[in-house]
């Protein structure tokens, strides 16, 4: 049993198609280096909770949160992403 949440989370870009794996502690990092950097809102990861962080229906919703959050910030720089979140998302080993 770990004491932390692994979320699997699907990005696709043009044709291509992968998953990265992050703690939502690494999505905390990249939202702080986003508002800072790049003025992204401050409210648009989702917060962080602690009770019950482990049950199965909370962990596939905050999955689902970080999916959006992640599809929204795509949205966001359609031509160029931002190097932290490119290298977030393994960019540079799926597309060239």
């Amino acid at each position: 049993f770990s004491s932390f949440q692994v979320y699997i989370i699907q990005v696709s870009v043009g044709n291509h198609q992968w998953t990265v794996k992050h703690r939502y502690s690494d999505f905390h990092d990249l939202h702080e280096k986003l508002v800072s950097e790049k003025k992204i809102d401050k409210n648009l990861l989702p917060p962080k909770k602690i009770i019950g962080k482990n049950s199965k229906s909370l962990v596939e919703k905050r999955q689902k949160e970080l999916e959006v959050y992640l599809q929204t910030l795509l949205l966001k720089f359609p031509v160029t992403a931002p190097k932290v979140l490119s290298h977030f998302l393994h960019f540079h080993l799926y597309v060239s």
